[in-house]
């Protein structure tokens, strides 16, 4: 048994909880309202965020963010990607060797860094930082659904030991080299799925959204490579798994999303009803500018920017993408 320290009570930090608690560790979870820290202490269950599920009595939940990071051996980030930097400039008592986990997907808008480099810039370089990824629907892991994911990081040892607290017979979990490539993969597959969703809504097939799908990873892999990522990368777990599991799943926010756009629904009001964050939406904007940046070529991103951003009609943009110039196809 060791401590570990959870950032974030909403539906994926509340599932890993669970699966961490179910192991055997002393878990302390924080939240940044009260009145949900209420609820989880009183009831062991999260009513918005994973309805149905009862938490273990090793679960701890608190409002103070030093609790959470005093004495942990791993700190896991499960925060929306938008409010990572805020949190990781409050802590402010880290013990020296613990191990950061991040299972936040996203990029951040303002600097384009990945999550574990907010992290870095943050808490410093020196502290180990290991990704988490893969296809894993929040409610599945807390309903012990068989899931696999991948434990990324540049400390070998670092990833093996994150492997090592979260495996059991429902949550498999493979050590990766490749931080960029899990990172990414993580992060943009939301953007394919919102383009996934929008077909969706919009009334087009399933051979529609395979060639989606299909064409999406070659971009995702194209922007990765660019950035560092080893190609393979994306044909694994964080890469073609999950962007299968978000493009397809009833239960995936970003489906969602572009779901109700594809019938004619405005992003601020879809957004506005939702307990939830869909990464997509913000990741879109990240991911098209950091495509202009480096001067690659992301059609499908560049469509959903325009859809979202711009007001562009979906099923337009569905045609511009069917009617480009002819080409050869290519992976990557």
């Amino acid at each position: 048994m060791v401590r570990i320290g959870v950032i974030g009570a909403g539906s994926w930090g509340t599932a890993l909880a669970k699966v961490l608690g179910e192991n055997g560790h002393h878990v302390t979870i924080w939240a940044r309202r009260p009145e949900l820290v209420a609820e989880l202490s009183t009831k062991r269950q999260s009513s918005n965020y994973l309805p149905g599920v009862t938490l273990p009595a090793n679960l701890h939940f608190t409002a103070n963010l030093d609790e959470v990071a005093h004495d942990a051996a791993f700190l896991l980030l499960a925060t929306p990607s938008h409010g990572l930097r805020a949190v990781m400039q409050q802590l402010r008592s880290l013990s020296s060797g613990t191990i950061v986990i991040s299972s936040v997907k996203g990029i951040e808008t303002d600097t384009l860094l990945r999550m574990s480099q907010v992290i870095a810039a943050s808490l410093g370089e020196s502290v180990p930082v290991v990704v988490l990824s893969g296809p894993s629907l929040a409610s599945e892991v807390a309903n012990h659904i068989p899931t696999a994911i991948v434990a990324a990081g540049n400390d070998l040892a670092a990833a093996k030991a994150a492997q090592e607290i979260f495996m059991n017979p429902y949550f498999r979990v493979y050590t990766h080299h490749d931080v960029i490539g899990v990172e990414l993969g993580g992060a943009l597959k939301n953007i394919i799925a919102l383009a996934a969703g929008i077909v969706d809504g919009a009334g087009f097939g399933d051979n529609t959204k395979a060639a989606l799908m299909t064409r999406g990873l070659v971009e995702i892999t194209r922007l990765g490579t660019k950035l560092g990522a080893d190609p393979m990368t994306f044909a694994g777990l964080s890469g073609m798994g999950d962007l299968f599991v978000t493009c397809m799943s009833r239960k995936s926010r970003n489906r969602h999303v572009g779901e109700q756009i594809g019938q004619g629904k405005k992003l601020q009001d879809i957004l506005r009803d939702m307990v939830m964050v869909a990464e997509g939406v913000r990741t879109t904007q990240a991911a098209y500018h950091l495509a202009q940046r480096h001067g690659v070529e992301m059609p499908i991103t560049t469509e959903v920017y325009r859809v979202l951003f711009e007001n562009k009609d979906p099923k337009q943009a569905v045609n511009d993408l069917m009617t480009r110039e002819a080409k050869r196809e290519r992976f990557g």
